[in-house]
């Protein structure tokens, strides 16, 4: 087989095609960066599709608003999000994303996030919930719980 026979060969199969279109992504960022005031505008568009949806605004960052802890290193963000009676406090570490819904209730939950598939979670009856990997670049969570519909604002972790 030739050696462009081979490369033609790797585009069918979704390894190559994927190694193809992330480089081709990196080369797009280097030589025509994406403007902020862009990517603002698309997060806000995308924030908007689901009309149905209240928007949950954060309350609490302990980035922002707790006291740092002498000699922890790399402690989990914790995070609460309200939309009025409905609480969601998440704790994001480079374990993964957990939670609880506020008051207590089965739901579902998706993380939003940049190109990646959007991620599926399951709240419990006390509506706790888990995900195994911490989402990466900007992220937001969306919670249903039969007819209402609950979006959280993007963050970037």
């Amino acid at each position: 087989m030739s050696g462009d026979a081979e490369w033609e060969a790797d585009l069918d199969g979704d390894f190559g095609s994927g190694l193809l279109e992330e480089e081709l992504r990196q080369a797009a960022a280097v030589l025509d960066p994406l403007p902020p005031a862009l990517l603002q505008i698309a997060v806000d568009a995308y924030a908007l599709h689901d009309l149905d949806a209240r928007v949950a605004e954060l309350t609490f960052d302990s980035l922002v608003d707790a006291i740092p802890v002498r000699g922890a290193t790399d402690p989990p963000r914790m995070l609460t999000f309200s939309a009025g009676e409905v609480t969601l406090d998440v704790e994001v570490s480079g374990q993964g994303l957990m939670g609880q819904v506020l008051p207590p209730r089965a739901a579902r939950i998706e993380i939003l996030g940049g190109s990646r598939p959007t991620a599926a979670l399951t709240a419990d009856d006390m509506g706790r919930f888990t995900a195994d990997t911490a989402p990466s670049g900007p992220f937001a969570l969306r919670l249903r719980t039969g007819d209402e519909v609950v979006t959280t604002e993007w963050l970037r972790v």
